[in-house]
Order: C-alpha cells, then sequence, then structure tokens
C-alpha cells in the first residue's frame, strides 16, 4: 500500500473553476505569423510576445518569459532556481534540456535530519541554506540559447530589466502570497526592503514594486553572459550567503556552483491512441506518471463517458493510485539510481496495471507493480513543492517550448540574492536516505538532483504534426493536472481554456482529493458509494496550453491564476 498520502497546500484562494469555459470567443481567435506566448503573468507574456516581434524563436520567447516572471512573480520562479525545457522543431523532433537544482557536493544522506535521527521540522528545512540547491535555469538558457536562439542574448533581458528597474504594479495573488508566506518572504531583509512597507505589512495592490538590485544582476548577465553567475565574484558571493545560513559541515562552495552543468536528457515518449505525448524523463517524474495515468485508461472510452461522469472521475483516481506507487517508489536522478523509465512506460506493463481498474468498485489497496528492470527500493517522502510556473512559446517557424520553471515553495528558502529569491528545492529530496536498511531512491547525495514533478509536455498527431503543449504548477499534482487537461483536449476534444478550466481530482493514494467551489462537489456521493475516502478542499493548481485547432493556434491560461496568452 502506498505509504503516505500526498496532501496539496493551498497558496491562495482559488476562483471557482466551472465545467466549461464558454467556447466562441476562444474559437474565434488564432494565433497568425508571429507566434503565442501563454504564461502565468500578462507581464511576462508580453516580455515572450516582444522577442517574437523582433524575430525571436520560441526558445528566446521562452527565455525572456522565465527572465519577467523572476520579476514579476518571485513567489513561484525564477533565476535562483530551477527548470525542464522540452521543445520540439517544425519537423517535430523532440529534445529535452534538464536544468534542475543540484545538492552541494558535501550534502548526505542525514542532511535534513536532526540530532535525533529524525527528520527536521519542514520550515527548519526550508527557511536555512540546507534547502538551498545549485540553481539551473541560466545555465539551461544559455544551453538552449547557443542551440536554437535567434536574437542576441542581451536582447532577452531588455523587457526584464525594464519590469525590475521601472517597477511593477502589486497584483492581488502576489500581495496575497506575500501575506500568507512572510516568514520566508521576509526572512531576508532584502526581501521585506522589496515588497514590504514600513509598518511590516506587504504593498497594496497596485502599488509599484521596483528591484533595481535585480535590474543590475540582469544588466551584468546581459552584458557578460551567464556564466558571470557560476563563476567569479557574483558566484563566490551567492556560495558564501548560503553556506552561512547552512547548519552543516560542507556546504554549498563556489565550486559547486561552477560544477553545474544543463544536460540534454532522452524525452520520454509513447503512444495514447492515435496521439504521441513526450515530455520530461529522470529526474521529473512527471512524463512517467502523465503516461501511466492516460495509458492505464486506454481500454475505457473516456469520450462516451465524458467529463460529467463520476464514472469517469473514479477510473481518474484509481489510475492516479497506481500511477504514483510507481512514481513514489522508482523516480529519482538518472544519473545516481537506475529508473526503470522503459519498464515504467512499457504498454503491456501498463495495460496489465490498467486491468486493475474496475468501473464499479475501488481498489481495496495498491502497490507499485513489478516494474521490468526495477531495483528494490523503499518508498520515501518528500515535502510539497508550492512555488512553480508553466509556460509555452511557439514562433512562426514552426518552433514549441513547453516550459516549467520552479523555486520549489513559495518564495523558495527566503534568502534573496541580486534581487531574487533562492530555491529551496533540496526539500524535494527524501528526507530519509533509508528505510529498514533498504534505500530510498530519491535520498539526498551529494550533487545529485531531487526528484520532480514537473510535466513539460508535447502532444502529436497521427501525421506527426504537433497538436498540444502544456504543463502545470501545483508541486505533486502537476502529473495529475496535466493528464486532466490532456484527456480534456484529446479525448473530450475541448479547447484549451475548457480543459484547464475543469475541476481537478487528485488522488495519489486512499483519499480522493475534490476541488472546492466546483461540480466536483457534487460527485462526493457517487464516489463515495464506490468506496473512495474524499475529502473537498482548494489547493491550488496553475496551468497553461495551446492547442492547434482547425490549422491555428489557440492558447489558455488557468482561469484559477493571474495568466493570460496572447497570439498575432
Amino acid at each position: 500500500m502506498l505509504r503516505r498520502i500526498i496532501t496539496p497546500l493551498a497558496l491562495l484562494p482559488l476562483v471557482a473553476a466551472c465545467a466549461t469555459v464558454p467556447a466562441s470567443p476562444e474559437r474565434a481567435r488564432h494565433a497568425p505569423d508571429t507566434g503565442l506566448v501563454s504564461a502565468a503573468d500578462p507581464r511576462a507574456v508580453e516580455a515572450g510576445m516582444s522577442i517574437l516581434r523582433k524575430g525571436g524563436s520560441a526558445t528566446d520567447a521562452a527565455i525572456a518569459t522565465m527572465l519577467a516572471l523572476t520579476v514579476v512573480e518571485p513567489q513561484s520562479s525564477g533565476i535562483g532556481g530551477g527548470g525542464f525545457y522540452v521543445r520540439s522543431d517544425a519537423a517535430g523532433r523532440v529534445e529535452t534540456l534538464d536544468g534542475r537544482e543540484k545538492a552541494p557536493a558535501g550534502a548526505t544522506g542525514d542532511w535534513f535530519l536532526g540530532p535525533d535521527g529524525k527528520p527536521l521540522p519542514f520550515q527548519q528545512m526550508q527557511e536555512s541554506g540546507l534547502s538551498v540547491g545549485v540553481p539551473g535555469n541560466l545555465r539551461l538558457a544559455a544551453k538552449a540559447h547557443a542551440e536554437h536562439g535567434k536574437l542576441p542574448w542581451a536582447a532577452l533581458f531588455e523587457p526584464a530589466i525594464s519590469l525590475a528597474a521601472d517597477g511593477f504594479a502589486m497584483t492581488p495573488r502576489l500581495r496575497q502570497a506575500l501575506v500568507n508566506e512572510k516568514s520566508t518572504a521576509a526572512r531576508d531583509p532584502d526581501g521585506r526592503a522589496l515588497f514590504y512597507g514600513a509598518d511590516g505589512e506587504p504593498l497594496a495592490v497596485g502599488a509599484i514594486a521596483r528591484n533595481p538590485q535585480l535590474a543590475a544582476t540582469y544588466r551584468r548577465l546581459a552584458n557578460d553572459g551567464a556564466e558571470t553567475f557560476y563563476s567569479g565574484p557574483a558566484a563566490a558571493a551567492m556560495a558564501a550567503e548560503i553556506a552561512a545560513d547552512t547548519p552543516r559541515p560542507r556546504p554549498m562552495t563556489a565550486g559547486d556552483v561552477a560544477a553545474y552543468e544543463a544536460k540534454h536528457r532522452p524525452p520520454v515518449c509513447g503512444a495514447y491512441r492515435t496521439w504521441k505525448i513526450c515530455g520530461m524523463g529522470p529526474p521529473s517524474s512527471g512524463a512517467t506518471t502523465v503516461y501511466a495515468i492516460l495509458k492505464q485508461l486506454e481500454r475505457f472510452d473516456l469520450k462516451a463517458l465524458g467529463p460529467n461522469n463520476p464514472v469517469f472521475w473514479h477510473v481518474f483516481a484509481e489510475s492516479q493510485r497506481l500511477a504514483y506507487a510507481d512514481r513514489e517508489l522508482f523516480s529519482a536522478d538518472a544519473d545516481f539510481i537506475k529508473v526503470p523509465v522503459a519498464g515504467m512506460t512499457d504498454p503491456d506493463y501498463l495495460a496489465a496495471r490498467g486491468a486493475l481498474i474496475a468501473q464499479d468498485r475501488t481498489m481495496p489497496a495498491v502497490t507499485a507493480g513489478p516494474v521490468p528492470g526495477a531495483l528494490a527500493l523503499a518508498d520515501g517522502v518528500e515535502a510539497e513543492e508550492r512555488g512553480t510556473s508553466h509556460f509555452v512559446t511557439l514562433d512562426k517557424w514552426g518552433e514549441a517550448v513547453s516550459y516549467t520553471s520552479t523555486i520549489e515553495s513559495g518564495f523558495g528558502s527566503g534568502i534573496v540574492f541580486g534581487g531574487f529569491y533562492l530555491n529551496n528545492e533540496l526539500t524535494d529530496f527524501s528526507a530519509v536516505p533509508a528505510i529498514g536498511g533498504v534505500p530510498v531512491a530519491n535520498r539526498v547525495e551529494g550533487g545529485k538532483r531531487p526528484r520532480s514533478s514537473m510535466a513539460p509536455t508535447l502532444v502529436f498527431d497521427a501525421d506527426g504534426n504537433l497538436l498540444v503543449a502544456v504543463g502545470a504548477a501545483g508541486g505533486a499534482t502537476i502529473p495529475v493536472q496535466t493528464a486532466k487537461n490532456l484527456i480534456a483536449m484529446l479525448d473530450f476534444d475541448m479547447l484549451p481554456g475548457e480543459a484547464l478550466a475543469l475541476p481537478v481530482l487528485f488522488s495519489p493514494g486512499d483519499t480522493v482529493f475534490l476541488e472546492k467551489g466546483t461540480f466536483h462537489e457534487s460527485m462526493v456521493g457517487p464516489l463515495t458509494a464506490l468506496g473512495h475516502r474524499v475529502v473537498v478542499r482548494a489547493p491550488g493548481f496553475k496551468a497553461n496550453a495551446a492547442k492547434r485547432v482547425g490549422g491555428r493556434w489557440v492558447g489558455a491560461a488557468d482561469p484559477r491564476s493571474e495568466g493570460t496568452w496572447k497570439a498575432e
């Protein structure tokens, strides 16, 4: 049986999501010649679009979007964190880049254990240098730009420099995050100075926040290149600040920062009905989990069931339980652990797992399956991720990028350096290195990348043409959001806005979490009758997507967020 239930935590009150969104306005919007950007903040969307207007590629636009999000969405993502980049060209060739953060070389299995041998309280882990991994987003961006950029590197920083130097208006979502996460966001004097007034309260909605330190950092990176983030005086100072806040011997060093490398990884692709689904492999568990959820449901006629049928949500929940059991046991950094990706995505194996799902009852217990090629491992425990952002960019040459960026929890570790928050990504490791003498795959090790749930995804039709680009934020719920959105767009033939607006049912273990304030509340009775333990709550969801409809691209941003999309 799955050892734990991952409980989603809400950062903010949510806008209630309806079953569908009005179709006619979206069906009238198209993406003609320049391209499309969908992101969690309109200022970041405009940053990406400005790059496309200048003749930039989708890769250029994605980098500019990420840099702008560092300014306007500091609680969620940025250059102090890492990300995963999934790209396809006009011919449908897919590549992925791993910009996941890394533990310092001195980190060991007892990194998060107290003197009693038990895991430290989460806040104690998060709000210290213990939680900070070497940031990967800039090395990812530099590598992607060198291979697929069209505009000069410095040009990609211009929109973000303007936002940081001239200021940006405080939004309701950011202000609420500053209220909810004050202990982290304001624990560093630089963070307090950025976003809080003399009275200790966050700046008012609509107030202009300026970040001259970040503007200066961006000017240096624009002029001198990403390498100045990883070597030289600034890199040494960043490592020293992290080390000073780390209550362990052998904390992060300048050598750890300099040694960081963004890596090409094999994409994880597989057939689902008539479509090809591609995503990010280890250290992400996103692609394998999304694919397992979908493939285990392939024998069901989901289109006939439809999104309003409790039976659909029941089998969707059951498939999650199976997929997450495998995820918990086998997923980790493939540079350290033999992750059985081929076995976890094997069609015969997933068909056998799917055969365990019945439409009229709940499985009494779920365990990880006999995955071909898997090692004997123990199921570990890691904390919940809440500070993440996803964005999609498309250009006129047919390049598409699906990019998820994160600093882990809201405002990361709370350490501010150079005007940006540093991640607390290492809390994505299991705090316990072994259980009963059996090693945990996702245990802390020096130089290792923690397991991630991020699931940037691309989908191709039967002719090999790109059909969908999608991803999400929301910690362990990310694969479920992505799978739900794919089922909605592919099986239910929904537009991306309709798909993203559908409620999210999250069932990683023995409890089904339904989204409060949606039609899902009417499912409590039917799902309970099928044997589920049901809890209604309002977790934080945030997704972005684009879909080709009738030869044109239509975008979407999650109605629960402040995001938007634009095409020209």
